[in-house]
């Protein structure tokens, strides 16, 4: 997962967090999704050069990733699901190391460069959500886990009382996340958990 604010110029400039500023412009690289949140006062032509530079992005992969469009408090489904990750951050010590390939990949956008993305991170990924799916959990049961694992990262804790997994896995029910989305987010989360990715207090 990767964090970029989106200039007046369209530039992307990596950030560790979203702090959802009303005339910001953010772009989520989630790999399989890229988001784009736009603040309520952010100009059109902000805006426009981020759906611009998601298609960049998604054009440079085998696989297109899906552009979803995210309006400030207008947010829903999966970038509602994991907004409070978004909002504490990720280290940027952690991060995936460039790899020398990407290099020659991106070379003819400089932005691009430094997407910084493990090209395995997207197959191991795709592989434990489709184990997921072969569980046949049922759509509570993956929100629990969803919220279990952000909960972990957000606090840096093993465990989790109960009672708090309750009440964000009913938030995570609220965000009409579909049960792909679920798996999906699950995979990487434990992924990210596991790398220890996100620092909650950066």
């Amino acid at each position: 997962m990767q964090l970029y604010s989106v200039s007046e110029n369209g530039a992307l400039r990596k950030v560790i967090k979203l702090d959802f500023n009303e005339n910001k412009v953010f772009l989520v690289d989630d790999i399989k999704t890229i988001y784009i949140w736009n603040g309520l006062r952010a100009s059109q032509k902000k805006k426009e050069l981020a759906i611009k530079k998601g298609k960049i992005l998604s054009n440079k992969r085998e696989k297109p990733s899906k552009i979803q469009i995210i309006n400030q408090n207008q947010e829903y489904g999966s970038f509602l699901a994991i907004k409070d990750i978004l909002k504490a951050g990720l280290k940027p010590d952690n991060l995936i190391e460039r790899r020398p390939e990407l290099k020659i990949k991106f070379k003819d956008t400089m932005e691009l460069i430094e997407i910084g993305i493990d090209p395995d991170l997207e197959a191991k990924i795709t592989i434990a959500a489709h184990k997921l799916l072969q569980e046949k959990k049922s759509y509570k049961d993956l929100s629990i886990k969803l919220a279990e694992l952000q909960l972990k990262l957000l606090q840096d804790k093993d465990i989790i009382p109960k009672n708090e997994i309750q009440k964000k896995a009913e938030e995570i029910l609220k965000s009409s996340t579909t049960y792909e989305e679920l798996t999906w987010l699950i995979s990487e989360l434990d992924i990210l958990l596991k790398k220890k990715y996100v620092d909650q207090n950066e």
